[in-house]
């Protein structure tokens, strides 16, 4: 066992929680197959006891200066930076990243951080002209209370500070369970509130069995709001769940990121910039571009370009310094990320490098570029989750746009084009959340992160981050 891991715990009402007979779950490090840590479950009264927490915290927290909400907000992304390496090193080793990666998640949730707290002086009311002289009318916005989140592990760090940072800020209290494969960033948060001076009972962390603690916790009366990062297919089931219960909901889920390369673009350069992104973090990316649509008459220089970039990414131990790409998180990937190769295969398409495990030990696949698979292949129907890049051509921008939207994802999508026509038809075409052009510009704090159709339901960052986690209360009076 890694010794210098990070020691694991519950976090309720202000108290790390372990031990106790608790059923505890091996963490293993997608690597090396090796266990690095042992994970404790929350028992029914734990949960119990985080709920009431939250319930009594909220009582006093709903009326804390905003100014004094943001300093301890502002006072955990000073740790965040301070300590992103030791941070971002844990990740590594329970989610299998690379080391600059993880860093960099933590050093970019600093700013979340701080942009909440600035932004959470801001939230406003307004007064409403009244048709009687003696009449006052104004709309207050309150917090809607205690919060439930539960988070994926592909961005441990940073799906999990979204969602405390919107919370605290709004003036709410939550109770988090982030991912049981890569759980230290969630427990590293918990310690930089606790050290920041955060109440007991505001932030709640807890661990179990997903659907276990998901049933539970929405069920609950006391949880008046639920967020959800993760896939289509669970996001559907709270979603539902939340609505058998009348809970506010905040669904970021699954997508499958079209990208559309016009003839007039700079073709070296986006081909160069795409390949970058897509291997980023194993493709293990909501957002990661999956369905490349290239325009006929560059077809030969992109893939050429395209291949040649991929094929040179160092796959490795996240820790390892000449490594830019590493695990799959789960052993399960592996063979999912097989069956979409093997798919593509048998309908025609051709391999233009990679699809294959890469050694004996570890969850390890190569960077894989698909060449032409059909619009009824498996990788272009469903997202991958992983390093698959499928590329087809395309006759003109009508068909590209139609094809990109052809399926009931609408997370992220990303085009390049020199052309202020296309550029414009694009952004007016395409039936997503997130429309990336030349460049890729979201996920930033001040910016609103969501999707349309499938994709989920409300949006986390810019000021609409805390539009799930408060309430509308009109107030009229008479003198």
């Amino acid at each position: 066992m890694t010794t210098s891991y990070e020691n694991l715990a519950l976090y309720i009402d202000g108290e790390f929680v372990q031990g106790g007979g608790r059923v505890e779950q091996p963490v293993i490090d997608p690597a090396t197959g090796e266990t690095i840590g042992q994970l404790p479950h929350a028992t029914r009264a734990d949960l119990d006891r985080a709920l009431a927490a939250a319930e009594r915290a909220f009582a006093t927290w709903r009326h804390v200066s905003p100014t004094d909400r943001g300093a301890i907000l502002r006072k955990v992304g000073e740790l965040s930076r301070e300590r992103a390496k030791d941070i971002g090193r844990n990740i590594t080793l329970d989610q299998g990243k690379p080391l600059a990666e993880a860093v960099g998640e933590v050093l970019r949730c600093a700013d979340h951080c701080d942009w909440h707290a600035e932004e959470g002086r801001r939230i406003y009311g307004r007064v409403i002209p009244p048709r009687m002289p003696n009449v006052r009318q104004f709309v207050l916005r309150e917090p809607i209370g205690v919060c439930a989140a539960f988070t994926p592990w592909n961005f441990p760090y940073n799906q999990a500070i979204r969602k405390i940072a919107a919370a605290i800020a709004a003036g709410c209290t939550i109770i988090i369970k982030g991912p049981e494969d890569s759980p230290s960033a969630v427990v590293a948060i918990a310690r930089l509130f606790h050290e920041a001076g955060l109440p007991p009972g505001v932030l709640n962390v807890v661990w179990g069995v997903p659907h276990e603690v998901s049933e539970y916790l929405i069920a609950s009366p006391i949880v008046r709001k639920v967020s959800f990062t993760g896939s289509v297919p669970v996001g559907k089931q709270l979603a539902a769940l939340a609505g058998s219960h009348m809970k506010r909901i905040t669904m970021e889920l699954g997508g499958h990121s079209p990208v559309i390369v016009c003839a007039d673009a700079d073709v070296e350069r986006a081909a160069t910039m795409l390949a970058g992104f897509k291997f980023t973090n194993a493709g293990q990316v909501c957002v990661s571009p999956t369905r490349f649509y290239i325009e006929e008459p560059v077809w030969d220089r992109f893939m050429a370009r395209f291949t040649e970039v991929s094929r040179g990414i160092k796959v490795g131990p996240g820790l390892a310094a000449d490594t830019r790409m590493g695990p799959l998180a789960h052993a399960r990937r592996v063979t999912a990320m097989a069956e979409f190769v093997e798919d593509a295969r048998a309908r025609g398409a051709r391999i233009e490098t990679g699809g294959e495990r890469l050694g004996d030990s570890g969850n390890f696949f190569a960077p894989t570029v698909i060449a032409a698979p059909p619009d009824d292949a498996k990788i272009m129907q469903a997202e991958p989750f992983g390093p698959l890049a499928a590329c087809v051509p395309f006759k003109d921008l009508d068909e590209a746009l139609r094809r990109a939207n052809s399926l009931p994802y609408g997370l992220s999508s990303y085009a390049f084009t020199t052309n202020t026509s296309n550029a414009l038809r694009i952004q007016n075409g395409l039936e997503a959340g997130m429309v990336n052009i030349n460049h890729f510009g979201q996920a930033l704090p001040e910016t609103p992160f969501g999707g349309v159709k499938d994709s989920g339901i409300g949006s986390e960052g810019g000021s609409e981050t805390f539009d799930g986690y408060l309430v509308t209360k009109f107030v009229t009076q008479m003198d």
